[in-house]
């Protein structure tokens, strides 16, 4: 894979997630603003950029079971790997579970898939949103379980249904498989309907994009700096470092497998810090894991999508 155009879409994109962060410092982005932007964004762009790339694509030809189930594996490994050093670094409770979760629940909406768009085109783009679809299940599920077993609030842990609505109701999940089930259908989509979907999908990754930026807290990043860092190391070096040695183990093709990589290899969600502050989390660590894996991942999703060219 060309360096060059692996460093021009790189660049862009974190171009814009700083200016995000500019905006807000200047006062053009204001706090009241992020929240409906964030909501927008996630419940109604997101969602149509995705259904409207998976209804259009051969889904015979864009989709790997053994490149799925060797994303999903890494991920669960890292949960397990992340669970042990928390324990080891005698974590308290509500900081535990939000540790663990920063480890593997990436940014897929946001950051993963404008990676995968800029970078690999519509093709890519597809493939990386039907295994962020299944993937997100799995974030959300671990994540939870993580935050339940660890929080010192017992209202958190009674609260079992949790889990189904937070995993049923991801617009994320709904949009890729109502792509998948449209795609199956061979239905054919009405052309105002399509121009519709792109025209609300073409704010999605721009507003994001921008959106990561001004959410972005370099204060924050100096709490607890060391178990920060850990954070990140075992988010953007050791997950996607999982899923690549596996993957090319199995003899997998590089345009199979790098959407999925790619994928692997995004910073910390940002919903990690409304998942954190609703069940009785580590708040401030989350925003900090957040920001700081932001901020890395522009050095290694280029070292990583290198590799993976080699």
């Amino acid at each position: 894979m060309d360096a060059l155009n692996i460093v021009s879409t790189i660049i862009p994109i974190f171009s814009v997630i700083i200016l995000g962060w500019l905006a807000r410092w200047k006062g053009f982005i204001q706090q009241e603003f992020l929240e409906p932007a964030n909501r927008l964004v996630y419940y109604l762009a997101i969602p149509a950029l995705i259904f409207r790339a998976i209804s259009k694509a051969s889904l015979k030809s864009q989709f790997d079971v053994t490149v799925l189930g060797i994303t999903l594996f890494s991920v669960a490994a890292v949960f397990a790997i992340a669970w042990g050093m928390g324990f080891l670094l005698r974590l308290r409770l509500g900081q535990l579970g939000t540790f663990i979760q920063t480890t593997f629940h990436g940014n897929l909406g946001y950051i993963g898939l404008a990676i995968a768009f800029y970078l690999l085109g519509n093709e890519g783009f597809v493939r990386a949103s039907i295994i962020a679809g299944f993937l997100i299940i799995l974030q959300n599920f671990l994540s939870v379980i993580s935050l339940q077993f660890n929080s010192d609030d017992i209202s958190v842990k009674r609260n079992k249904l949790y889990i189904v609505l937070k995993i049923l109701g991801n617009p994320v999940i709904l949009s890729a498989l109502g792509g998948i089930l449209f795609s199956l259908s061979s239905l054919k989509m009405p052309l105002v309907i399509d121009r519709s979907l792109q025209i609300l999908g073409g704010l999605a990754l721009p507003m994001a994009l921008l959106i990561i930026g001004a959410s972005l807290s370099f204060e924050l990043m100096q709490l607890r700096i060391l178990r920060v860092i850990s954070s990140s190391l075992l988010k953007l070096i050791l997950l996607p470092g999982i899923g690549f040695s596996l993957y090319r183990i199995f003899g997998m093709a590089i345009q199979d497998y790098l959407p999925a990589l790619i994928l692997l290899a995004s910073p910390t969600a940002t919903i990690t810090y409304v998942m954190a502050r609703e069940m009785g989390g580590d708040v401030d660590f989350a925003v900090a894991a957040i920001s700081t894996s932001t901020l890395i991942s522009s050095v290694t999703f280029t070292l990583w999508i290198n590799i993976a060219g080699m």
